[in-house]
């Protein structure tokens, strides 16, 4: 009876003292926000981290219900989300924590290297509906066109800088997880898709855009023309986070954590030790 009095008091004793950390939001940002997770339980084994990547509007959302201490974000907060934070009184900080490269990928079969921004616009407007519109040297098959869906930071982004924020064609076939895609343009020899470069598998092409490769070096430089800074939000309308939240924070604008992001191919934000 005794052992196990003592039993459950440790028990307790052990949920008590274990700390949560609760980070959701973005796809983009799932990948190395794992790592970043892993590394840092390793310096704070007691500390139980729930991540999950279902896009950056997820997130933001559970931000404003207080269901999440971070949220991920491959965009900037939009005008209808900053018009909430003010009417709640609430104030959001953002920090910069990579940068990451939109790839445009196809299927691996497909004779195409390179694409432009504008034939992108016209391929996802409905504009373009055929490869060998593209080159005539391609096939003259329907191009089967995918996305992320508007949950997604990366989706926002492309709406904005590619599709000058106008409508997909009705037939765009829209996807729950970066994930999603990579697979259907692997199975899909005249599929067309866009992704984080982290993403970027052997199995599937990352097409040039306007002649540039998707590297982290054409990223870094600026040289690669869709590309976007990749943020954590969190919740300041009482003061600046302090604590469990603000050390993983700081881990990850470490050197350390910053050497992660070049582990899964995005682009560090910061410094790092040589």
């Amino acid at each position: 009876m005794k052992k196990a009095f003592l039993l459950v008091f440790l028990l307790t004793a052990f949920i008590i003292s274990a700390e949560t950390l609760v980070i959701k939001g973005s796809n983009t940002v799932y990948p190395v926000a794992q790592l970043w997770a892993e590394e840092f339980k390793k310096l704070h084994p007691d500390v139980d981290i729930s991540i999950e990547g279902a896009g950056s509007s997820t997130g933001i959302k559970a931000l404003f219900n207080r269901q999440t201490d971070i949220a991920n974000a491959s965009r900037w907060l939009k005008s209808s989300e900053i018009e909430k934070m003010n009417a709640e009184g609430r104030y959001f900080i953002p920090f910069i924590v990579a940068y990451d490269g939109i790839a445009i990928i196809v299927n691996k079969s497909l004779g195409i290297d390179s694409i432009t921004i504008d034939q992108l616009y016209k391929i996802y407007s409905g504009k373009i509906t055929k490869w060998n519109q593209i080159d005539p040297s391609l096939p003259k098959k329907r191009i089967v066109v995918y996305s992320r869906d508007n949950a997604s930071g990366t989706f926002e982004y492309f709406v904005e800088h590619v599709m000058k924020k106008e409508k997909f064609a009705p037939y765009v076939q829209m996807l729950p997880s970066t994930n999603a895609e990579v697979e259907r343009v692997k199975q899909n020899k005249y599929a067309i898709g866009y992704i984080g470069m982290g993403y970027v598998t052997d199995e599937v092409k990352a097409l040039k855009v306007e002649g540039i490769e998707p590297t982290v070096e054409n990223v870094n430089t600026g040289k690669y023309p869709i590309s976007r800074p990749l943020f954590m939000f969190v919740d300041a309308t009482e003061g600046l986070p302090t604590g469990l939240v603000m050390d993983f924070i700081r881990f990850v604008l470490s050197p350390e954590g910053q050497a992660l992001v070049l582990k899964v191919g995005y682009v560090n934000a910061y410094g790092i030790e040589k």
